[in-house]
Formats: structure tokens, sequence, C-alpha cells
């Protein structure tokens, strides 16, 4: 199963990145605005959290494979979309089909979900690392492929925006063929069967605080019992504090490089240059994943996100004291910014996770990511009006102090566990 998950990651974190790297500078070309230039991933982030609301709920009624199968279809559907709007330079289309785009992100995040199904309790933030690094490949090589994908694009008669998004049609699709056919039997379903009470107490149990059950089945379950004889009860600090973890990477990581190409573009700097920048930054937000997920069990959650919030505050002020031409520093800007997102994502991912009865929280997984993407929207639109107002130094100001409320959150929540 987690290979499928692994293959799956590989092959649709190329659709990962395409709004990310032409988003803002398609807006800029067809709205003909800056200060729009943040439309896009707005709408695609507004999408992706439509899509975690859509897949959550799938995931927990029909299990993993149909809800992400159906997410990464979605998404396939929506690059289509944008690629038909740009040839056809209709604004009208391209604002829905971005919307209807966001679906895969938000399905390419909740796989990281998957891979926790099964683990044990004390190696689940590991589990969601690897997944988290299997989009890397892809992701990183997404953005380098632009030139390449802009150049057949334009040999088939397409503006050059839409090849990134051609791109992620495919990608997208391949991974929904995978996980359809090949993800069985479904983590899901399983982590259910392997608790040790029936499916039919599981929810009751769960709702008067989890008591552990007779562990008296037989088979698989039974092995799993001494792991999970207490899963089905909350612990840590909740659910709300692992969401607003996530909340505050997500908000000012998404402003910062969301105008980062359009800041790059005002400078001189070619598609080539942004392409390489933004690939940093996405394999700064997935690299690291094991090494987060490692430190993230044996040191804790909030320790780590504690220093996420303080991370990205770093990230976000070298932007600010970077000259537009220095591509070296704005470079390392987003690259400590993707660090600190992931460090942010997966200890808030593991405070939900350990909230939560296995087997029976997809829904609210997919809530979870519904805040996520509600603050990538907002920090999206807020970003080019931000630079519009008072330029791009403004924005990273602005993402610092945001990013920085973290790290008391994470503290707070650390001293009141203790």
């Amino acid at each position: 199963m987690l290979a499928v998950l692994v293959a799956s990651q590989l092959v649709s974190g190329v659709g990962l990145t395409a709004g990310i790297v032409v988003g803002a500078l398609l807006a800029e070309q067809m709205l003909g605005s800056t200060g729009l230039a943040g439309i896009p991933t707005a709408l695609f982030t507004g999408g992706s959290m439509l899509g975690a609301l859509v897949v959550g709920r799938l995931c927990q009624r029909r299990g993993r494979r149909p809800g992400l199968g159906t997410g990464y279809a979605i998404g396939a559907l929506g690059s289509v979309g944008v690629v038909a709007a740009v040839a056809l330079d209709q604004v009208a289309l391209l604002l829905p089909s971005l919307l209807v785009y966001g679906a895969g992100t938000a399905t390419n995040l909740l796989a990281r979900y998957a891979g926790a199904d099964l683990a044990a309790p004390h190696r689940r933030a590991r589990a969601v690392g690897r997944v988290l690094l299997a989009a890397t490949l892809g992701a990183v090589a997404g953005p380098n492929l632009v030139p390449l994908t802009g150049d057949l694009a334009r040999a088939w008669g397409i503006p050059p925006l839409a090849g990134p998004f051609l791109l992620a049609a495919l990608g997208y699709t391949a991974a929904a063929v995978l996980l359809t056919a090949l993800l069985r039997p479904d983590p899901l379903h399983l982590a259910r069967a392997r608790l040790p009470v029936p499916e039919t107490d599981t929810r009751a149990d769960a709702n008067a605080s989890g008591g552990s059950g007779s562990g008296s089945g037989s088979g698989s379950g039974d092995a799993v019992d001494p792991v999970r004889k207490d899963a089905g009860r909350p612990r840590g600090p909740g659910v709300a504090t692992g969401l607003w973890i996530m909340l505050l990477g997500q908000l000012p990581k998404v402003a910062l490089m969301t105008m980062t190409p359009v800041h790059l573009a005002a400078n001189g700097h070619g598609t080539g240059t942004i392409g390489l920048v933004v690939s940093l930054h996405i394999a700064a937000m997935f690299l690291p994943s094991p090494l987060t997920g490692l430190l993230t069990d044996r040191l804790g959650a909030l320790p780590v996100a504690a220093a996420s919030g303080a991370l990205l505050c770093v990230a976000a002020l070298l932007a600010a004291a970077a000259p537009g031409d220095s591509v070296p520093l704005i470079a390392a800007a987003l690259t400590l910014a993707g660090i600190a997102w992931n460090l942010g994502l997966v200890s808030g991912t593991a405070v939900i996770t350990a909230a939560l009865p296995p087997g029976h929280g997809a829904n609210t997984q997919g809530l979870a990511d519904v805040g996520l993407a509600v603050a990538g929207s907002t920090g999206a639109l807020l970003s080019g009006l931000a630079v519009t107002a008072g330029g791009y130094d403004t924005l990273a100001l602005a993402c610092a102090l945001t990013a920085l409320l973290a790290t008391p959150l994470a503290l707070r929540a650390a001293r009141a566990r203790a």
C-alpha cells in the first residue's frame, strides 16, 4: 500500500507545481494587473478547500482508494480546463478551471493521512513524512520543465504559460489510475478492521472518549491490539491546536510564494530562473519530511511546531532584506520558508492524527485541510494587494509577523500538556 501511495505521489507531484510557477504570471498576463496576480493561487487554494471537504468525506464513507482517486481525476479535469481557457483567451473559463484544478492539490496533501492509517502511534509522523517525500521528485521536476512544456504548448499553437497545466493533467490522471487500480486492500478499511472493538461500536466508543474495547478479536486485529489498545482515546493538545499550527505556516508561506515569481519577473529574471527558485522552494517543502517525521516522533510535535514558526519568520525577514536582483538570497529565503512549512505541516498533522481514533478521522482530516486551503487562499489573495500597496518588502514583513505567532502557540500548548 505504501508503495502505491509513493508511486501516485511521484507522478502527481508535477501537477502540484503548475499553478505555483505560472499561476500569478498567467493572471498578470490575462487580467493585466499585478494587483490581481494573486487571484489564481487564491482560486486553486479555494478549490483545494472544496476538494479537501469532498475527498475527506468520500474517504470516510467509501475508503481512501475511491476518495483519493476521485480527487486526482477532478484535478486533471481542471488542468485541461485551464489549458483550454488560455488557448481561447477566456478569463470566464480560466477562473472556474483553476478552482477545479485545486482538487488535485488537496488530494496530494490528503494522501499523507493514508500513510499513517496503518502505522503504530509512535511511528505515524515518519509514515506521513515518507508519503510527503514521494511528492518531491515530481514537484521539483515540474518547475524546471516550464520552458520545455512551454515549447511544447507553443508547438501546438497554445500560449507557453499553459504548458505546465498540460503536464499537470497527465500527472493527476496517472495518479488517479494508479490508486484506483492498485490500492488494495484499502488502508482505511484495514485500519478500521484492526481496531480492537467491533466496527459498529467504534463511533459510540469514540464519542464516549474511547474505551479500548475487549481486544478479543482474531486474525490480524490481534497483532496490533497492544499498540492500539487506547487508539480511540483523544490524546495530546487536540485538533484545534494542530490546525492552528498548520494555518500559521500556510498563510504566510503561500503569500510569499505567490508573489516571489512576480517579484523576480519585475526585476528582469526569466521563467528559467523563476522555475529554479520555485524548485528549490518545493524541494524544501517535501524533501525534509522523513527527518521531520523522525524529529516529531522523538522530540514531540509541539517543539517542532515552535521551531517552524521561528524559522518561517527568519525566512520572510530574509526575503524582505534581499535586493530584487539577488537570486541567491531570494532563493535562500524561499528554501527556508519551505523547510519551515514542512516542520509545521508534519507536526500539525501529527497533533491532529493523535487526537483522532484510527480509521474514523478522515472527515475531520478533510475539514482540517479545508482550513489549510482557506489560509492559503487568503494569503494568496492578500499578497497581490499587499505588494501593490507597499511593495514586496511590506508583504514579507507581514508574513514574518504572522509566522511568528505559531511559536508561542506551540510553547503554551506544550506547557499546558506538561
